[in-house]
């Protein structure tokens, strides 16, 4: 194995250097000797037997080759800055690493705020984002492959506090044969038809939700796909709002004129996998899902009385 001969610390004196415009200044900023300062600076010359440095009356540049050797030794100091920052960040019990499993219901403007806010707070902490369906939020729980959940239910053995509802409606393209019978329907009408729904993505015991009347259904495996195929007038399915308002607006799809249930809301939870063991970095990120939730529902409930108060499912 090899073994530099130059150190960050001369790299360090040789960046100091250049970004202070001389030795004595640089002796100043990095509190050492004038004296210090030149002799590393040599030193660090004879090793690598490159002239760096040119003096121009009383200030010390760059040669060529020497900005092509500091422009690549930032990046080594940026990097053992880091390492260190690293270092303390676990010294203090922040984790490396939180895996995060989100229900395939939790809104994605919503995620991706929440993880914008986050980064800044624990830099260092990586995070493993899983997106889950039906029971695959329990079984990343139960199998202890997840830090923090946010899921549809609290699986038995344990505790999760209540996030939010979302809403969910029946809709389907406006030319379906659904809509072609111009009245209100119920569940026998419904039945008739393809109904689409995404499947569970849970191995160990998968689960049906929902209405489960319909005697013809397809199985796909994202809500993305689930809106393509409805959009093509495949179909029929109760869909989250927030992820249909763009097909709704343009006439894509339009909401099945049920009797009753057109409209369900369906909770999700924030659930620690293990609440005793969770480090600072999983409880600040918790911590941070709950406040943006908050925010983001008072924000709904402001911008409803602007407009002439709360909604009503209809």
């Amino acid at each position: 194995m090899k073994i530099p001969r130059t150190t960050l610390e001369q790299w360090r004196v040789l960046q100091a250097i250049v970004e202070y415009g001389g030795f004595a200044q640089a002796a100043e900023a990095l509190h050492r000797s004038q004296s210090s300062i030149s002799y590393t600076a040599s030193r660090l010359q004879e090793q690598l037997g490159v002239k760096l440095l040119e003096i121009h009356g009383r200030k010390a540049k760059l040669t060529e080759s020497g900005e092509a050797l500091l422009r690549h030794a930032k990046e080594l100091l940026d990097d053992a800055l880091e390492l260190e920052q690293l270092a303390h960040g676990l010294a203090q019990g922040w984790e490396a690493e939180i895996r995060l499993v989100v229900d395939a219901l939790f809104p994605t403007p919503l995620l991706l705020r929440i993880l914008k806010e986050f980064a800044p707070l624990s830099p260092h902490t990586r995070v493993l984002l899983s997106e889950a369906v039906l029971s695959g939020a329990d079984e990343a729980l139960v199998t202890g492959s997840a830090d923090l959940v946010i899921g549809d239910r609290v699986p038995p053995g344990f505790l999760g506090d209540h996030l939010l509802d979302v809403e969910l409606i029946a809709v389907a393209h406006p030319d379906h044969p659904l809509h072609r019978l111009g009245r209100d329907l119920d569940a026998d009408d419904l039945s008739r038809e393809l109904h689409v729904v995404v499947s569970d993505s849970g191995t160990l015991a998968p689960r049906d939700a929902g209405w489960l009347g319909a005697t013809r259904r397809w199985t796909v495996t994202s809500p993305e796909k689930r809106i393509a195929l409805l959009c093509a007038g495949l179909g029929f399915g109760w869909i989250p709002c927030h992820l249909i308002e763009e097909p709704l607006a343009s006439g894509r799809l339009k909401p099945l004129p049920l009797r009753e249930g057109q409209r369900r809301k369906e909770p999700l939870y924030l659930i620690f996998a293990q609440p005793q063991l969770a480090g600072p970095a999983t409880r600040a990120l918790a911590e941070l899902i709950r406040a943006c939730v908050a925010d983001g529902a008072a924000a709904a409930d402001n911008g409803a009385i602007e407009n002439g108060g709360p909604r009503t499912p209809g």
